[in-house]
């Protein structure tokens, strides 16, 4: 007769155990994110037997609060492609002070490589004035008025870095007021009132 062993009492990875309860956390902590694909390149790579093609992606993240990110992938499959830049993207956000929370607190340029932008904040109303990779990056962000300009590369991947480098450069009256040990009225009422150039100085 076979014996028969009482299962055992150690938990395992499924649903109950608090392994299994880490991974369900970690997987919907990004469900409120927005996420746009910006590009995707097929590259042919010859080999003896013939092609073998592999995509890249390239993506933008955001939560629609100021919080930004892009990431790369590379793949056999376009979907993994996409799943591997969404990740890389998720860990790369970082947080761009807004005004209002619709624009940005003064001009800004930015350029990476061939890529280079102008990025202008913008009344109310104006919406987003931007093409191609730069209006991807500013949906997820959430901003929602603001004139950019591209005058350098097409690329793609030049023009969203070019974008993040800009942005990162962003800085918001009450952050300069407190780097200057002054207060932010200031800073503001300096040359006319115009935040932009006292984020400069």
């Amino acid at each position: 007769m076979a014996e028969t062993r009482p299962p055992s009492s150690r938990p395992r990875g499924g649903r109950g155990s608090p392994r299994g309860r880490a991974r369900n956390q970690d997987r919907d902590e990004g469900d409120d994110l927005l996420d746009k694909l910006v590009h995707i390149n097929r590259v042919a790579k010859v080999v003896k037997g013939g092609r073998r093609f592999s995509f890249g992606a390239l993506v933008v993240v955001g939560d629609g609060r100021g919080r930004v990110g892009y990431g790369t992938g590379k793949a056999r499959e376009v979907p993994e492609a996409i799943r591997k830049a969404t990740d890389q993207a998720k860990r790369s956000m970082v947080q761009i002070p807004l005004r209002e929370g619709r624009t940005l607190h003064h001009n800004v340029k930015g350029r990476y490589g061939a890529g280079k932008v102008i990025l202008r904040a913008a009344p109310p109303g104006t919406g987003i004035i931007a093409g191609g990779p730069m209006r991807a990056v500013f949906e997820t962000m959430g901003v929602q008025d603001v004139v950019a300009k591209s005058i350098g590369s097409a690329n793609p991947h030049n023009m969203v870095k070019a974008t993040f480098q800009a942005l990162q450069s962003c800085a918001s009256p009450r952050s300069v007021a407190s780097r200057r040990g002054k207060k932010v009225s200031e800073i503001v009422s300096r040359r006319g009132g115009r935040p932009e150039a006292a984020a400069k100085e």
